[in-house]
């Protein structure tokens, strides 16, 4: 009898071959055991009966070993001897299954990207870890960018936006209620951190299409999409709101199909623990929310976890195809564990579930999927099949070689940066300022350098030349000497004042002289009078005081 049936997917062998049935396949699924116990080559498994029967997988590589599906698998002792404990040797056989790689930071993988537009305020906020205040002023940036057109694909355009919010803060407060510009900052300071994360590789243009994702070969087999997540585990909130994210574009893009013959996608969600951790309400009820509807547009998620309580109740209910490794009971949390996990399956007269579990080898589970009408089967202690493709890593240079060979690098491979919020409010910001300088009083020319007299000591004003009568200069200079230039209401020294009366006699004297000398050649007295105004009027404007 062949293992390897059409419309199932082979598991490993109980007292029967165990299956998970296509048409159930997008009921969800759950993968849980403690480290070490086999969780990752049952992912393995899966991801390869799905891909041989036409179902494209979404799965994130944490360990980098799920690499191996690129490759074909290396004889070994321990997995012929495997294969022959379930009956599985005739039709087990090598081979690398198709793989295209992804990585949000474009290193081990094609980029994968979405811009902040497409992530939201919601997810945005959980991945800041913002507060309640900070939220709603998050929700309020992204409002705005909505009403004036603001494009919102990279965190740069996000950064803009919250400067440009933190500008009308005291408008805004009146339209939409308090939006304080330390809340601002604190959101800034958060993104500043998400940035030297590494996010900033995340969030741009091309977008991820997801439908990308969908892809078979043209032998009929569905590519398994690895995200590289070795690197991204050091960062594990933007891990988990990246997936949810995925996982709620598939929601939004695909459209309604029912129960289908076989799944559109399997989305495999390792280390799932870190979607729920100190998740906020609302965030649990989207998750509780796409779990739930996503099984409707053909996609069946598959969560993979250490602990069945990792997973909120809301949502482990909704899991039907179920894979439970080993469990350690070693703490009173540990005993409550696995109780839970044992609770969960449909029991078995034969098996005492609750301690099978802690009893379980490395490549050992108890297995309970769905059958026909959809009812849970019976749970059975089950030796998992051995993988066909490669256990463990691969080299750069393999790696290397299936991403150059993937259809969809001339798609994403190159980055795009198109006019955005950022450019649109640089703009902005540089025609107001544009405005402001052509609005402001013409600047006064600085005052001329103040000349100085041939002593060094700085020569008199323009005020105080005209005191003086005029004389430029030379006036100046003169009127310094004898005190006989000086500022309206500054009192002479009594040196000054004498000098000066001396030098009104010999001046009226001189005058009188000249006047009278120009008097005889012009003639009688009227030349006498004439010479003496034109003598005393030359002279005072140099000397009156």
């Amino acid at each position: 009898m062949s293992l390897l049936e059409p419309g199932k997917v082979f598991l490993g062998v109980s007292k029967k071959p165990e299956y998970v049935l296509l048409p159930y396949a997008n009921r969800h699924g759950l993968i849980t055991g403690a480290t070490g116990t086999g969780k990752t080559v049952s992912l393995q498994d899966m991801a390869e009966g799905f891909s041989a029967s036409g179902v494209p997988v979404f799965c994130s590589d944490v360990k980098g070993d799920l690499a191996g599906l690129s490759q074909a698998g290396e004889a070994k002792d321990f997995l012929a001897k495997r294969a022959e404990q379930i009956g599985f040797t005739a039709e087990y056989k090598f081979q690398a299954f198709p793989v295209i790689f992804w990585d949000l930071f474009g290193k081990d993988g094609h980029p994968i990207r979405s811009t902040v537009s497409e992530i939201g305020p919601l997810l945005f906020s959980r991945l800041l870890d913002l507060n309640d205040t900070q939220e709603g002023v998050l929700n309020i940036a992204f409002k705005i960018a909505d009403e004036e057109g603001l494009l919102l694909l990279d965190l740069k355009d996000l950064q803009a936006l919250l400067a440009y919010v933190a500008d009308r803060a005291s408008e805004l407060t009146t339209r939409y209620g308090n939006v304080s510009k330390a809340t601002v900052g604190t959101v800034q300071r958060a993104l500043l951190v998400l940035e030297q994360q590494g996010a900033t590789q995340f969030f741009g243009e091309p977008a991820l299409d997801v439908t990308q994702m969908l892809r078979t070969t043209t032998d009929g087999r569905g590519y398994v999409n690895i995200l590289a997540a070795m690197n991204l585990m050091q960062s594990p909130r933007l891990y988990a709101t990246f997936l949810l994210w995925l996982l709620s574009e598939f929601y939004e893009v695909l459209p309604e199909i029912g129960d289908p013959e076989k799944p559109r996608l399997v989305f495999f969600f390792d280390e799932a623990h870190l979607l729920f951790n100190d998740a906020p309400k609302p965030l649990l009820e989207k998750i509780e929310q796409v779990v739930r509807l996503v099984r409707s547009k053909g996609v069946g998620v598959y969560f993979v976890t250490q602990n069945p309580l990792d997973v909120p109740d809301t949502v482990l209910a909704q899991m039907s195809n179920r894979v439970q490794h080993a469990l350690r009971a070693y703490t009173p949390r540990d005993t409550k564990a696995v109780k839970a996990a044992a609770d969960t399956f449909r029991p078995n007269p034969d098996l005492n579930t609750f301690e099978v579990i802690t009893q379980l080898g490395v490549g050992e589970a108890l297995v309970s999927t769905l059958e026909d009408k959809g009812v849970p089967s019976i749970v059975q202690r089950t030796l998992m099949r051995p993988p066909s493709s490669r256990i463990g890593v691969i080299t750069d240079q393999e790696r290397q070689k299936v991403i150059a060979m993937s259809p969809i690098g001339p798609i994403y491979d190159k980055m795009v940066d198109r006019e955005s919020a950022f450019e649109i409010l640089q703009g902005r910001f540089k025609d107001a300022a544009v405005e402001k300088r052509s609005d402001a009083p013409a600047p006064t020319s600085a005052p001329a350098p103040r000349a100085t007299m041939p002593d060094g000591s700085p020569a008199p004003s323009a005020e105080q030349t005209q005191a003086g009568g005029g004389g430029g200069w030379f006036g100046g200079m003169i009127g310094s000497i004898f005190g006989t230039s000086r500022a309206r209401g500054t009192r002479l020294s009594p040196t000054q004042r004498v000098t000066r009366e001396i030098t009104r006699t010999v001046t009226n004297r001189v005058a009188g002289q000249i006047a009278a000398d120009i008097g005889k050649s012009v003639g009688g007295s009227i030349g006498g009078s004439v010479g003496r105004a034109i003598i005393r009027g030359a002279l005072g404007g140099i000397l009156r005081g």
